[in-house]
């Protein structure tokens, strides 16, 4: 990779690479604490901070190899492999994440450790708020610069980079999480019990297993195939409709095979006095019109199909 590429590369993942760096810092501190205070509710902190330090690294690793070149086993490259490990940071955070902090906080809530000084417990929190807080800000940015008119749901939903919305959520959950804590350390010492401090931890165990189940359905649905956003297969469309050798459109069907990937399949009536060599040149046209417009379409296959027997392969349920 050249320096340039490198650059290039380190710029298009800033945020993976903040939140990785603010994760180990935290991890590392807030273990520091668990240790001289016995709270429970940084030590399942400390475990949160270091499984979104793997989730960062597996995602940039998924990254990598979802560049590589396609072959004969996979003629479609290796994107959506990104979205396999997508997955895998979805149950590493449920599994690791939320299932280590519940039961941490249920074993403190049973056999409570006694109460020390809070204050370094205090120190780290602020510390750590403020190196998420720096990383979420520079995740918010990302996704709203790819977001567009969309509110959040409607980008999450149709978003096709899963690294920019885990590394969010992930941050979001770390905030939260941090609060939860504070709030859970705070209040054990000034009621005198140090259960409360267990049950914070359980409460940032299931803030996580909330996130882990919602990035877990995302990843899913990307893994499964999702269709190009409309706007996408509106301008496709478009382009058919206006050429006047295309007489109907009986279908435009895409799927990613990465985030900014995308292949489409076409079935086109042609006008009848079309002459066959024509078609193919018209086809190739059609092929070079449409990556000019659209650059994520890779893959483009386009059908000549009359639109009554496209109507009839169309109808649910029926064979041939």
């Amino acid at each position: 990779m050249t320096p340039s590429e490198s650059a290039s590369h380190f710029q298009k993942n800033i945020v993976l690479y903040g939140a990785l760096l603010a994760n180990l810092g935290i991890a590392i501190a807030k273990f520091v604490a668990s240790a001289i205070t016995g709270s429970s509710a940084m030590l399942t902190e400390g475990v949160h901070s270091m499984v979104d330090s793997g989730n960062q690294v597996l995602l940039l690793y998924g990254q990598a190899r979802s560049k590589r070149p396609a072959d004969a086993m996979h003629p479609f490259g290796y994107g959506r492999e990104l979205y396999f490990w997508a997955f895998v940071v979805a149950i590493l955070i449920f599994a690791l994440g939320a299932g280590v902090s519940i039961y941490e906080g249920i074993l403190h809530i049973i056999n409570p450790e006694p109460l020390h000084d809070p204050t370094v417990n205090y120190i780290v929190l602020g510390i750590a708020i403020l190196l998420e807080g720096t990383s979420w800000v520079l995740a918010v940015r990302e996704f709203n610069e790819t977001r567009g008119k969309r509110n959040w749901w409607q980008s999450v939903r149709r978003s096709k980079d899963p690294a920019n919305f885990i590394v969010l959520f992930e941050d979001s959950a770390a905030l939260i999480g941090l609060l939860v804590a504070g709030i859970g350390v705070w209040t054990s010492h000034y009621l005198g019990d140090p259960r409360i401090d267990g049950a914070a931890s359980v409460v940032i165990g299931l803030v996580l297993a909330c996130v882990a189940i919602l990035l877990s359905r995302e990843a899913k649905g990307l893994l499964i195939g999702e269709s190009a956003d409309a706007d996408i297969v509106e301008a496709v469309w478009k382009l058919l409709e206006e050429s006047p050798q295309i007489t109907a459109v009986n279908h435009v069907r895409t799927i990613h095979t990465s985030p900014d990937a995308v292949f489409v399949a076409i079935s086109a009536d042609f006008a009848d006095d079309v002459p066959m060599g024509d078609g193919e040149n018209l086809i190739e046209d059609f092929e070079t019109a449409m990556k000019a417009k659209v650059p994520q379409l890779t893959s483009i296959y386009i059908r000549p199909e009359k639109r009554e027997v496209a109507l009839i392969q169309e109808r649910p349920g029926q064979t041939f």
